[in-house]
């Protein structure tokens, strides 16, 4: 299997922001803060001068960094599928089994990663990949961000999934859509079990979630 991860530093393409938020202190303001309201209140919520206010700068320096709150929240998931990467290299890396590769990486997707690193708190940061990522590209400029790089490190991780049930099973004749349904149906289902509950059914934890999808991805893969 070939694939590129990295040593992690969120490598987020430059067309995202203008100017990287990681290059200075107001810029890690600026997403820590963003980060903690839509997490906390919604991304309609959200507004570039509600987050001046919040840290105490003004509105032309957010603008600085970002062109836009579609620009920012793209920012954000892109930050969270370079976190996803990482993970996926700790745990994959010296491991050649390709059905224990697919286990590890569908258990990765289905949680919130860990607490908090030096920039950004996970747990807010996987509560707006739940309630909010889909915002990103479900939106009339989605062709334009795509040709721009604006979804590269989400298409990273269904490449590097893509790879894995190849490895399983050469003939399975829809690896991209199998993995686009398994992450997007996790997100769906967290989203449902705290918001629609009638629309899924309960489950313990995030670990019996990643077995179920576990399970159908490799009925799929090897019958």
């Amino acid at each position: 299997m070939h694939h590129s991860l990295f040593t992690f530093k969120p490598n987020i393409v430059n067309d995202i922001c203008i100017k990287d938020p990681l290059s200075s202190s107001v810029g890690l303001d600026i997403i820590r803060k963003g980060n903690e309201i839509i997490s906390e209140k919604g991304f309609e919520y959200f507004t570039f001068k509600k987050l001046a206010f919040e840290i105490q700068t003004t509105e032309a320096t957010v603008y600085r960094y970002f062109e836009n709150k579609q620009k920012f929240l793209l920012y954000l998931t892109s930050y969270y599928w370079s976190c996803v990467e990482y993970r996926l290299f700790l745990k994959n890396n010296n491991i050649e089994d390709p059905v224990t590769k697919l286990r590890n990486s569908i258990e990765i997707v289905s949680g919130h990663q860990g607490n908090k690193d030096a920039v950004l708190d996970y747990q807010k940061l996987f509560s707006i990949i739940i309630n909010e990522s889909s915002k990103s590209y479900m939106n009339r400029f989605v062709d334009d961000y795509n040709k721009h790089g604006g979804y590269f490190h989400y298409k990273k991780i269904v490449a590097y999934f893509r790879e894995i049930i190849i490895a399983i099973n050469p003939e399975y004749f829809y690896p991209n859509m199998l993995v686009s349904t398994i992450i997007e149906g996790i997100h769906h289902q967290i989203f449902f079990a705290q918001h629609l509950p009638s629309l899924t059914d309960k489950i313990r934890d995030e670990k019996e979630l990643a077995e179920f999808y576990i399970n159908l991805a490799l009925t799929q893969i090897q019958k």
